[in-house]
């Protein structure tokens, strides 16, 4: 995979998170949505870390989907902790050498076994602690965020981050920024829109896709390694980019099938990229409509109405049950919704999402871009059968 570096916005955040914009509160918080596969956790990575380190900021990086068994509470209270525990150094391998559980540091006592342990020393004291002995700011980044709500815990770290962010930070002088990432804006807007949020009040943004200034890096390199095929016609590579969804570990694979010198491939390689493209397309389509299709009726009517309402779904409500009645031809119980939302969840891949209160949600928000082509194409529900029709991703 090539490395694409998008240096000027990630400049653009850092001063955003520093409280230098003239405009905006990335400083109070920074929520980034983007679809799943375009190079959101990438950019995180290897150019806003990079970035902020170069401004002096020690940085924090933790994925909630690195490891889906493990409690997104604990996942976060540990990435606090290693970043402490290596800002400790010497003070903490000493004390633990000397078989001291606790140990004095800045202020606070420190048991060196419970560091950014909800039972051991709290969220918020151990990012004091953290920027208190680096004498620098912290910035966290939470790839993946919406997945904390999926536990108590999740929702009490995010709790903790917040009240943390609300202790150390004054006007004028930013020591904590916080950073969360979310593949679906409508999972993300649950820790920011109703005044129960932990985040209540700040915004989501959407993070641009990668444009044409990657498209033209990827024709430059070809050009460079394959003069024979100048001019590259990049008008072709990015609608092919645009109907892979903006997707570049698709677009790069494709790429590379098209010009790799075991490729019977007779004329220009554009055509065929975007030939791929359409079918990669199809071929997703098509999955979402077999998962569809295969489902039982109860269930087409839950997940039917999930479509539909999106964000303002409620499973139990009457307008609910009267719907599910309509679409399957006789009442539908309460206990019914919930085995139907219960199977679907538990398929794989799963096709709900649920958080710790109870809250329902698509696991894939192309269902929804999905959904509503074919609405705008009157040709909803889809039937056996029924001809494939494309449909953008944004």
């Amino acid at each position: 995979m090539i490395a694409f570096q998008r240096t000027l916005l990630a400049q653009e955040l850092v001063a955003a998170l520093q409280g230098k914009a003239l405009l905006g509160d990335a400083h109070n918080g920074l929520f980034l949505a983007a679809p799943r596969r375009t190079g959101k956790s990438t950019f995180l990575q290897g150019d806003l870390r990079p970035a902020l380190e170069a401004a002096g900021v020690v940085v924090v990086y933790v994925d909630l989907w690195a490891d889906a068994r493990r409690d997104p509470g604990v996942l976060i209270a540990e990435s606090i902790a290693r970043a402490l525990e290596a800002q400790l150094g010497v003070v903490a391998r000493t004390a633990k050498k000397a078989g001291l559980d606790k140990v004095k540091v800045g202020g606070l006592e420190v048991d060196t076994s419970r560091i950014g342990k909800v039972d051991g020393l709290t969220l918020t004291d151990a990012l004091r602690l953290l920027h208190a002995n680096a004498a620098k700011p912290v910035a966290l980044i939470v790839d993946e965020a919406q997945h904390a709500l999926t536990s108590e815990a999740g929702e009490a770290a995010m709790t903790a981050l917040k009240s943390a962010r609300d202790q150390l930070n004054q006007p004028g002088a930013v020591k904590l920024m916080l950073v969360m990432s979310g593949s679906d804006r409508d999972k993300l807007l649950r820790l920011v829109h109703t005044a129960a949020a932990p985040f209540y009040g700040s915004q989501i943004q959407r993070m641009p896709p990668l444009g044409p200034d990657f498209i033209a890096y990827v024709a430059a390199l070809i050009e460079a390694q394959r003069p024979d095929l100048r001019p590259v016609d990049q008008g072709l590579l990015q609608q092919s980019f645009a109907v892979f969804g903006y997707r570049p570990q698709f677009f790069m694979a494709a790429l590379g099938q098209m010009l790799s010198p075991l490729a019977a491939l007779t004329g220009r390689f554009e055509p065929a990229l975007l030939e791929a493209a359409m079918q990669q397309q199809a071929q997703d389509e098509a999955q979402m409509e077999s998962d569809y299709l295969g489902l039982k009726p109860a269930e087409q009517a839950v997940l039917w109405r999930m479509l539909e309402q999106g964000p303002r779904y409620r499973p139990y409500d009457a307008e609910a049950l009267r719907f599910y009645r309509d679409k399957t031809g006789h009442p539908v119980s309460v206990a019914q919704v919930q085995k139907a939302l219960e199977a679907l969840r538990q398929r794989m891949p799963a096709l709900v999402w649920k958080s710790a209160r109870g809250e329902y949600a698509l696991e894939d928000a192309a269902m929804h871009r999905w959904f509503e082509a074919l609405v705008q194409a009157g040709r909803w529900p889809p039937r056996p059968g029924q001809e494939q029709l494309p449909f953008d991703e944004e």
